[in-house]
């Protein structure tokens, strides 16, 4: 197993660094607009609205017991698959 290196001016390179931060801004505040609405939560709105432990809902991913994206290294759920994760444990 080996890997490859390729060489690009560093003047690309800076091009390129720059463009993705500027992407990945644009995605950060699109979550953020979605977040506002309501509709996604972050690791710690999650962890205070079902009153678990950051350990907890790592578990509850790993699992696939709650749906998640991932954005910049960045968990966000949606509201409406953790009410159903809250509907499905009453019901036991």
């Amino acid at each position: 197993m080996y890997m490859e290196l390729y060489m690009i001016e560093q003047k690309t390179y800076e091009a390129m660094k720059e463009r993705f931060e500027k992407f990945a801004q644009e995605v950060e505040e699109l979550c953020e607009d979605q977040k506002i609405d309501g509709n996604w939560l972050d690791n710690q709105d999650v962890c205070r609205l079902l009153h678990i432990s950051k350990r907890t809902l790592q578990y509850y991913r790993d699992s696939g017991m709650v749906p998640f994206s991932r954005i910049v290294n960045k968990c966000y759920y949606k509201a409406s698959d953790l009410q159903k994760l809250i509907d499905k444990s009453k019901v036991k």
